[in-house]
């Protein structure tokens, strides 16, 4: 195998060794003979090791999270996979994650094994426990009828009253810290239900418990009532151009004429003229309704030169394609601008629209996200296409729903995805892609609705962060010993 050189951070003009140190910490033996006996060094070197000694040394010890709820999983699932016309969606861990969860693979109910562990709840809490692990989020509308992977820790609060303090603590950061300080593995990592079971969980008082229930039960409102409020949107469009005549997923054979082969991009991918676009855009001819290409409704289409990211701690926010279509992500990264002649040039504008340009034509690969306040602050990736609405002639609201209907509009996108490893979009074929008009009244129904859908994620994303912070002060005054918010019992 090549060694490839790789950089290295300056060594600040030293010339004898060490040029760094290691980070290291010594420990009592009689510590690796508790709970798992963990014998990598991570473990007692991370934060989050740290966050429990401070809890194991308060006056008040705080109760295990086995006292407040219940993590389980169901076991692994073994599905036999069916067409999608006979077969229940199926969601892997990360596909809950997604803002909108796309589902790949549809089982056989009846040859799935504990299939009624597998469907959650509306509000049930769910953690990741296998990759990354930590995250938490709730389950909604958007995951409704689908069969969910045994990779996401279920949390079953033991009172009803505890679940909204629950959701707050897990997405805070020393609960986030202390989970990844447990997990174990060497390319993957796993989390168990008992390393959660024994996390510190200090009790707020009930007033307080009751404010965390309202403020997480406001969340899970808001996405719910956002996700239905897009799917009405969706709904809208749809209605307005009709279905297509054969609307079939399935994979099928078919011809085109060398005439056709003949043009400006010359495209000989198959993909290109699949009959599911085709049949789109037959549609929209049969409905007598007017088609615009994107270039030419726009201000704009283009991407980003590449450019050498470097992180650090002073940095400004940043998002890529993953954070930018995920559930309020914890975006932790942070680069410095300064390394780019124009950094403006990375960053966006309320009401613009972005498209993931690279990765897989079943994953985001032509996905669209409609910016808004919260994200101009940002530095984004420049595998993100930039899209600028001529506002005077095309809502930005109507322009995302055209764009990233799943049946009528996202298949005009990905088709123009080229390449095999990871296929990309270009934005001189993104320019190209055809814009079915409605006559502004229905436009501007359809863009009201998907606009305000997506104000309610964002305010629920706001609610969701703050909850988070003030669950990061409580435990942050339980461990400089303040306990009027709690609920203790001196032993």
């Amino acid at each position: 195998m090549a060694i490839r050189a790789k950089l290295s951070a300056p060594r600040e003009g030293q010339t004898i060794w060490p040029w760094h140190s290691a980070k290291w910490t010594a420990i009592s033996a009689s510590t690796l003979k508790r709970g798992d006996r963990r014998m990598e060094a991570a473990s007692y070197l991370s934060g989050g090791y740290g966050i429990r000694l401070s809890f194991a040394a308060q006056p008040i010890k705080p109760p295990v999270m086995s006292k407040l709820a219940t993590a389980w999983q169901p076991s692994r699932l073994k599905g036999i996979q069916l067409d999608r016309e006979f077969g229940t969606p199926f969601l892997a861990a990360t596909q809950v994650f997604d803002l909108r969860p796309s589902p790949r693979k549809f089982l056989s109910l009846d040859r799935t094994a504990g299939s009624s562990e597998r469907f959650i709840e509306n509000g049930t809490i769910v953690i990741t426990c296998s990759g990354s692990v930590g995250r938490a989020t709730l389950i909604y509308a958007a995951h409704e009828g689908a069969l969910i992977s045994h990779d996401l820790l279920r949390i079953t609060p033991t009172n009803p009253l505890y679940w909204g303090w629950l959701y707050a603590y897990f997405r805070s950061t020393p609960a986030l810290e202390m989970m990844t300080s447990a997990q174990y593995g060497h390319m993957i990592k796993h989390l168990e239900p008992s390393h959660i079971h024994d996390l510190p969980v200090p009790v707020p008082r009930d007033d307080i418990l009751a404010e965390f229930q309202q403020e997480a039960q406001k969340i899970l409102d808001l996405r719910n009532k956002a996700w239905r409020l897009q799917c009405v949107a969706e709904k809208t469009f749809s209605d307005a151009i009709g279905v297509p005549d054969d609307a079939s997923h399935a994979e099928v054979a078919f011809s085109v004429l060398a005439s056709a082969l003949i043009g400006k991009r010359r495209r000989l991918e198959a993909t290109f003229y699949s009959p599911e676009a085709t049949n789109i855009l037959s549609q929209f001819h049969r409905a007598s309704l007017q088609i615009d290409k994107l270039g030419d409704i726009t201000d704009g289409v283009w991407w980003m030169t590449r450019f050498k990211r470097i992180f650090g701690d002073e940095g400004d926010r940043y998002l890529s394609a993953d954070e930018l279509f995920s559930i309020n992500p914890n975006t932790t990264k942070k680069v410095i601008i300064e390394q780019t002649d124009d950094p403006d040039a990375f960053r966006v504008k309320e009401g613009w629209i972005v498209m993931a340009c690279s990765g897989q034509v079943y994953g985001l690969n032509g996905s669209v996200s409609l910016m808004t306040k919260r994200h101009e602050d940002a530095f984004f990736s420049h595998d993100l296409i930039r899209i600028i609405p001529r506002v005077d002639n095309v809502r930005p609201g109507y322009l995302f729903t055209a764009l990233g209907h799943p049946e009528l509009g996202r298949p005009l996108v990905i088709r123009n995805a080229y390449g095999t490893s990871i296929p990309h979009l270009d934005p001189e074929d993104v320019r190209n892609i055809p814009i079915v008009r409605l006559g502004k009244e229905k436009e501007n129904q359809i863009a009201d609705i998907m606009e305000h859908a997506i104000e309610l994620r964002v305010e629920a994303d706001a609610t969701e962060n703050a909850l988070a912070e003030r669950a990061e002060r409580l435990l942050a005054l339980y461990l400089l010993g303040d306990t009027s918010s709690f609920n203790v019992m001196i032993s």
